[in-house]
């Protein structure tokens, strides 16, 4: 079926069809059990903001400008802007290509490619969801924890059991909500409950650095650990502004698709991004190398106001971590055949038992492993560098081969070479960490 809008046509996905590489393999494409085609630029712009002024901004000031100070700080966040930016648009961009619609990032890279790279893509999707919704996990218990510290510093409530608790709620949600469009009103409060703990944080950071004697701003840690600490860091910049599921989300968008996509990134690249520079900012200036990885640990205040922070973004991160579920509901939902009413008994008790399980498992990680900055750090190595530079690169120089000048190519295969050795050197820092860190703790760590 076909509808236009603009320029484009839209092409919607046809339950069997096929995705075809240049060698004739095929791999079969389901449709979907989601809805798709129906929300606006702002919305989808709302989703993307969303997900990058999420809690994880808590967190930024020690996980990126402490390892890299001012100047590396300041520098790696504009530049992680800029490409992160252009390489969002070269996969919306992509969308439409070939004539049809492709809803998930592997449907597009199994129609330029083939069935292994349908899969491979797959693969690292998942893995890149799955970590993410882990750290999620952790900040809500940490949001928690951080408020029951305020009234109770009797250390009876350890982290974990805080962690299971973010992961009921984020179950309940999930239940509740059957897919991304359905968010709507959700994304209102989303908005409201991430400006609370950036303005809060914000505000009580600025006073603790105007009262606050001389802060150290150097960068910790010997020789070697700076060297991994650094590219650890570059990783987080990367994992910061990319969600690792753009199809998927333009897949929500109405007609022009491509059109309101790109018209969404901008929104999400300027104004989306200025509470995350704010927060990010004030933080390592207000504590300098003693920022904490989650910053409202560190900032002094009102214990009413401060509760008030922890308490939206314990709420924020629910809202957040159901965006970046939400691939792994579409697929379970569409193998399935879960739709209509959400209230109808076979869809509302497969969603307890099936999202419920993958919560379950995702928090149980979550506790035995509570290492945030690690988490993004890996995150950012064996998938957010593959998928959202590498990748992305690489498919649009297939794609585009021949409209493209030689000095495009190569400014394309220029990329695809620089963020798959940066991939490499991330993966072997981000792995020191985790082994560092493990050593020092024990599983289901207080931290």
């Amino acid at each position: 079926m076909e509808s236009r809008g603009g320029n484009d046509v839209v092409v919607e996905p046809i339950s069997g069809a096929k995705v075809h590489s240049d060698d004739h393999l095929a791999v079969q494409v389901p449709d979907t059990a989601h809805q798709i085609s129906h929300d606006s630029w702002f919305q989808v712009g709302f989703v993307l903001t969303t997900g990058i002024n999420s809690a994880y901004v808590l967190g930024y000031s020690a996980a990126v400008m402490v390892p890299l100070g001012w100047i590396g700080g300041v520098v790696g966040l504009i530049l992680a802007t800029m490409v992160s930016l252009y390489a969002n648009l070269l996969v919306a961009k992509l969308h439409e290509y070939g004539g049809k619609r492709h809803i998930r990032y592997r449907d597009l890279a199994g129609f330029i490619y083939g069935e292994k790279a349908y899969f491979l893509t797959w693969g690292l999707q998942y893995v890149n969801l799955f970590m993410i919704n882990v750290g999620y996990i952790i900040l809500a218990g940490s949001a928690l924890k951080a408020m029951y510290i305020l009234y109770r510093d009797d250390h009876v409530m350890k982290l974990p059991y805080f962690i299971a608790i973010a992961g009921l709620a984020c179950g309940l949600f999930a239940i509740a909500i059957p897919h991304l469009s359905a968010l709507r009103v959700w994304l209102a409060f989303s908005t409201f409950f991430s400006l609370v703990y950036i303005v809060v944080g914000f505000a009580l950071a600025l006073k603790d650095g105007i009262e606050a004697p001389s802060r150290d701003y150097s960068i910790p840690g010997t020789k070697i650990s700076k060297i991994f600490t650094t590219i650890g860091a570059v990783a987080n910049l990367v994992f910061s502004f990319n969600t690792g599921m753009l199809p998927e989300i333009q897949a929500t968008v109405r007609p022009p698709v491509v059109h309101n996509m790109i018209k969404a990134l901008y929104f999400q690249f300027t104004v989306g991004v200025l509470p995350l520079y704010a927060i990010t900012f004030i933080g390592y200036w207000a504590y300098g190398s003693d920022t904490s990885s989650y910053l409202l640990n560190n900032v002094n205040g009102p214990i009413w106001l401060k509760t008030f922070a922890n308490i939206s973004a314990f709420l924020q991160t629910i809202i957040a971590l159901h965006i970046f579920a939400s691939p792994m509901y579409e697929y379970l939902d569409t193998k399935y055949g879960i739709k209509g009413s959400a209230l109808a008994p076979r869809n509302l008790s497969f969603r307890i038992l099936v999202r419920g399980g993958y919560l379950a498992i995702t928090t149980f990680v979550s506790a035995l492993l509570p290492f945030l900055g690690d988490f993004m750090s890996l995150t950012g190595a064996i998938s957010t560098f593959p998928l959202t530079f590498i990748l992305a690169n690489h498919m649009y120089l297939v794609a585009k081969r021949h409209r493209l000048t030689t000095l495009q190519k190569n400014w394309h295969w220029l990329n695809v070479l620089f963020f798959g050795c940066l991939s490499v050197a991330a993966l072997v820092a981000a792995l020191r960490l985790i082994i560092v860190d493990s050593s020092n703790y024990n599983v289901f760590a207080d931290l």
